[in-house]
């Protein structure tokens, strides 16, 4: 299971590429929930997502025989530009399947960081058969978005660096999609700090986490039905859900209406202009006492 030594082991190759973000108290959310927020505000980080912590540590990690044969991985955005990025740093060549619907500005940017891609399916799991069959036909290494310690570990470098920030922090809240974010985060903080909360949010369309969490066993949604479409995944890792089960404290799910008012919320009151995961967020910190919640 991944642990705190993995995190502080991915420090280095993550501050290679991805920059220290800023968390930010908010007057505006503080008096509103009654709690002291703050927000970190990874929609600063490079490629405008956390994700490039995770792609950054895995590339680190490869063997020199499989760096020269390069990554391939499937996403319809964020993770896409982070491997992008990361891949580009390091020398590796890397190959991004993307869905169809995915959108043009983030197909650019991945593009931009010198990958090649790969335009195939209506969805991301068409995307993602395309982006296993490259690794077969090609040998690239598969760089997963969430279900990789390293992955994770690399993601978990923002609880270190909330840690640092605000060591007095008693809650910290995290979107969940496949897990890797909150794993990372909840084993970095538990492990630094003592009584510290961690508390997942999930979209009520697509809560696999939440599902598995209360049946005590890794359950799949059959379908996704959510306007956050950054957490829109059917299933929970399989790696990420025993670190979820036995260190984060509790999951929530919220509605389209409830992320879609946050989104405005934010936008008009902290000026900050975020995607679908991380709007959902604002429901559950509603209900906490000290609060710091991830931006990205």
């Amino acid at each position: 299971m991944l642990s705190l030594e993995d995190i502080h082991a991915a420090r280095g190759p993550v501050e290679e590429v991805a920059r220290r973000t800023p968390l930010d108290h908010s007057t505006t959310f503080s008096e509103r929930t009654g709690a002291e927020i703050h927000l970190k505000l990874e929609n600063t980080q490079r490629t405008g997502s956390f994700k490039i912590r995770g792609a950054a540590n895995r590339i680190a990690q490869l063997c020199p025989t499989a760096a020269d044969a390069g990554v391939v991985t499937a996403s319809a955005g964020n993770h896409a530009q982070g491997v992008a990025l990361a891949a580009e740093r390091a020398g590796v060549d890397a190959t991004v399947a993307m869905p169809e619907y995915a959108p043009v500005s983030k197909v650019d940017a991945t593009r931009s960081y010198g990958a090649r891609v790969v335009l195939d399916g209506i969805d991301y799991d068409a995307a993602q058969a395309r982006a296993h069959e490259i690794e077969r036909e090609e040998g690239r290494t598969y760089v997963h978005a969430f279900d990789d310690e390293a992955v994770m570990a690399g993601q978990g470098t923002l609880g270190l660096e909330v840690a640092d920030q605000l060591p007095s922090v008693d809650t910290v809240v995290v979107p969940i999609g496949g897990g890797g974010l909150i794993s990372g985060v909840a084993t970095a903080l538990t492990g630094e700090l003592d009584d510290v909360r961690v508390v997942g949010v999930q979209a009520a369309g697509a809560d696999s986490a939440a599902r598995s969490l209360n049946k005590g066993r890794r359950t799949e949604t059959t379908t996704v039905d959510t306007i956050a479409d950054g957490i829109a995944v059917r299933a929970v890792g399989e790696q990420t859900f025993p670190v979820i089960e036995d260190r984060v404290d509790e999951i929530v799910t919220v509605d389209d209406e409830e992320i879609a008012l946050a989104l405005t919320l934010l936008l008009e009151r902290s000026k900050t202009l975020v995607e679908g995961r991380e709007r959902s967020r604002w429901r559950p910190s509603r209900r906490t006492r000290s609060t710091t919640t991830t931006e990205k």
